[in-house]
C-alpha cells in the first residue's frame, strides 16, 4: 500500500493532507525519512509520523454530519483563534472537515478520520454532487441567468460544469454542482448578475441537512456511510439518494 493512503486508513489526515505531510519530512518508515508519498508501506514498515507510531486500522473510522453555522471555519484549527467545525464534536478520534465551507456560509458539512472516503468525497474526479440554497440579490432571478447557470459559465479559472438549478422564489435558488472550486456558487450568481446573500449547504451526495440544527451534529449510520462511499457513481447516474439522513 502507497505511505499516503497508509496514512489516512490510519485516520491521520486526508490523502491529499498525508502527501504533504510526507513531503514535509515528518515521515519515517523503518527509522528513515521518507518524504515519497508513492513510497509501499504495509503494517510491519514501522511507520512513523512526528516520532508516533502509526499502524493502519489503529482507530475506528468515523463520520459525523455536523450543521455549520456562520463564522465557524472549516479547519482543524485556526491560528487566528476562530471556532472551527472540529471544535463542534467532542471525539476521541483525530477528526478533519472533508472539503470546505467559506466562513459565512452555513449548512451540512462532513468530519472523519476516513481518509479514503474524504479523498473519494472531493477529488474531482468522483464528481459527488453537492446542494446549495442561495439567497441572491439584484431583484428576481429570470430565465436568462437560470440558463447560463444550468449551462455553464465562464469564470476566470474556466468554464464551469453544467449545473443543476430549481428557483423556489424569485430571489432563491437551489444549485447542485460536483466541482470543488473556491468561492464557486457565489462567483457562479455574481456573473450572472445575483450577489449571493446568504448561502447554504443543504445536501452532500446523499445525505440531507434535514432539520439538524447549527452547531448540531450527528454520528453517519453504517448505511449512511456506505451510501457516500457510492455518492459518485450515483450522482453521474442522476438517481434519486436513498436512506438519507432525516429531512
Amino acid at each position: 500500500m502507497r505511505l499516503a493512503k497508509f496514512l489516512a486508513n490510519s485516520g491521520v489526515a486526508s490523502r491529499r493532507a498525508a502527501e504533504q505531510i510526507i513531503r514535509s519530512g515528518r515521515v519515517t518508515v523503518a527509522g528513515a525519512v521518507v518524504t515519497d508519498p508513492a513510497r509501499e508501506v504495509d503494517a510491519g514498515s514501522a511507520v512513523r509520523l512526528d516520532g508516533r507510531p502509526v499502524g493502519e486500522g489503529a482507530q475506528e473510522l468515523v463520520v459525523y454530519a455536523v450543521h455549520k453555522p456562520a463564522g465557524v471555519v472549516s479547519t482543524a484549527s485556526d491560528p487566528q483563534g476562530r471556532p472551527t467545525v472540529v471544535s463542534l464534536v467532542e471525539s476521541g478520534q483525530r477528526l478533519y472537515p472533508v472539503g470546505r465551507l467559506d466562513a459565512d456560509t452555513t449548512g451540512l458539512i462532513l468530519l472523519t478520520n476516513d481518509g479514503d472516503l474524504a479523498h473519494r468525497l472531493t477529488h474531482p474526479s468522483f464528481e459527488v454532487d453537492k446542494t446549495y440554497r442561495a439567497v441572491v440579490g439584484g431583484g428576481p432571478v429570470r430565465e436568462p441567468a437560470l440558463r447560463a447557470l444550468r449551462h455553464g459559465v465562464a469564470l476566470e479559472d474556466g468554464m464551469t460544469a453544467p449545473a443543476r438549478v430549481v428557483r423556489i422564489r424569485p430571489d432563491t435558488l437551489e444549485i447542485t454542482i460536483h466541482e470543488g472550486r473556491k468561492r464557486q456558487i457565489k462567483r457562479m450568481c455574481q456573473h450572472v448578475g445575483h450577489r449571493v446573500i446568504r448561502l447554504e449547504r443543504v445536501r452532500f451526495g446523499p445525505l440531507l441537512l434535514g432539520d439538524l440544527p447549527p452547531g448540531g451534529h450527528r454520528r453517519l449510520s453504517a448505511n449512511e456511510v456506505s451510501l457516500l462511499r457510492n455518492a459518485g457513481s450515483a450522482s453521474r447516474t442522476g438517481g434519486t439518494p436513498r436512506g438519507a439522513s432525516p429531512a
